[in-house]
């Protein structure tokens, strides 16, 4: 957890990664200050003090060891966004947006009720009146920051409640980062899958002995920052339905072409009167391709990290905008010419064929089960000790240790 550090009248706190948060382009904004919020630093020290500078600046710091470590954050508390501006009012050029819940360092407060903060790359002027400060930015932590939790051993139990003596749900393997659901005094809940079966987020209690926990604060985002990342999302989602378009003309030119070979060799078989040789097409899972297995094997990897950072949604199979965990690997090996069952409990049973864990190669399925051993979300391994998955409704289409959670069984369907 991050400590504040408090001088003079800048207020500072440490740095966390940066994250933009997502935004929207209509969203409205609020900015004008309202009369008596002004707020300056004296507020802290006892009036008629005699101390120096340098000593009230560390009995600020003392006061704000004290109170919380987030006692020198100011986050936005506006409806949606409120701008920031170049200079202290309205009539100034808009230079970002502070989007609610996002955190920011107040550099100095001025008259008018206005202060100039600096927010990620963002340095500029917000009025006053649609921040939280202090304790009432530390309410908003748990809601609009993103906590994560790293094992820090080699094997972590998860477990049903807050107790050494509670039921085991899963084991996590070293080094595996987990979304935390809520922080309590000794433990932390985290988000380890969703059930495929229901669509319902799986959580339980890791010791805060055994984690390190980050805290990432959701920043502002400049004008052309936002310009920017909206581009890019409308480029990305274009090269994937453009990515899955491509594959499935693959897949028709395919299917053509393997129609055609069967229909010469059976009218080769006719005139040959060779009915014992003649070779029915079987409903089969190949894609039709004669090229070598690992190549193939190469080309579904590729082509299902082109997903990656796209939704998870329960139920869905759209590799653009939206799947659960069974939903993706069946669209990806759909788009191949596969079929395998829908769901993950299904696909354990049916999909390909069982291999051992030590035999695992790129495009293996992998299964995990809950704590009562059923099935209930599936990934495809990618190589390097790796998986792509629909995790879940925080992350969406991730990759992961391919023994983020106990493995139950791998099968193969490319052979």
């Amino acid at each position: 957890m991050r400590k504040g550090k408090t001088i003079k009248t800048a207020v500072v706190f440490a740095s966390a990664a940066l994250f933009v948060s997502v935004f929207s382009m209509t969203a409205h904004a609020q900015e004008n200050g309202v009369a008596g919020i002004s707020y300056t630093i004296d507020n802290f020290l006892a009036k008629g003090s005699n101390s120096s500078d340098d000593d009230n600046s560390a009995r600020i710091l003392s006061i704000s060891e004290i109170i919380s470590p987030y006692a020198n954050l100011a986050a936005s508390k506006a409806e949606n966004y409120v701008n920031i501006r170049s200079g202290p009012s309205t009539d100034h050029e808009v230079v970002g947006k502070l989007y609610r819940g996002c955190f920011t360092e107040i550099l100095e407060y001025l008259d008018g009720d206005w202060v100039k903060i600096k927010s990620g790359d963002v340095t500029g002027y917000i009025a006053a009146n649609y921040l939280a400060i202090g304790s009432e930015a530390e309410t908003m932590v748990d809601k609009y920051a993103d906590k994560y939790a790293t094992v820090t051993t080699p094997t972590l139990k998860v477990r049903r409640e807050q107790s050494t003596e509670s039921k085991i749900l899963e084991l996590i393997p070293e080094g595996e980062t987990y979304v935390v659901v809520k922080e309590y005094d000794e433990w932390v809940e985290i988000l380890y899958g969703t059930d495929d079966d229901t669509g319902k987020d799986l959580t339980g209690f890791v010791h805060k002995d055994y984690v390190s926990l980050d805290v990432e604060f959701k920043y502002a985002i400049s004008i052309e920052e936002e310009n920017r990342i909206k581009r890019e999302q409308e480029e990305a989602q274009k090269k994937a339905e453009e990515a899955e378009e491509e594959r499935r003309r693959q897949l028709a030119e395919e299917k053509a072409r393997k129609a055609e070979e069967e229909r010469r060799a059976a009218e080769e078989a006719a005139r040959n009167e060779e009915k014992e040789e003649e070779q029915e097409e079987k409903p089969s899972n190949s894609s039709g391709s004669s090229g070598n297995v690992s190549s193939l094997q190469k080309e579904i990897i590729a082509y299902a990290l082109k997903f990656v950072g796209n939704p998870y949604v329960w139920g869905g199979t759209s590799l653009t905008n939206g799947a659960d965990c069974s939903g993706f690997v069946q669209s990806i090996y759909e788009d191949f010419g596969y079929t395998i069952p829908r769901v993950s409990r299904d696909q354990a049973k049916y999909a390909g064929r069982k291999v051992d864990i030590s035999d695992r190669q790129p495009g293996d399925l992998i299964f995990f089960t809950d704590s009562s051993g059923t099935v209930n979300h599936v990934a495809m391994y990618i190589g390097n000790d790796k998986i792509v998955h629909a995790a879940n409704s925080r992350q969406g289409i991730i990759v992961s240790k391919y023994n983020y959670r106990a493995i139950y069984r791998i099968r193969r369907i490319v052979d």
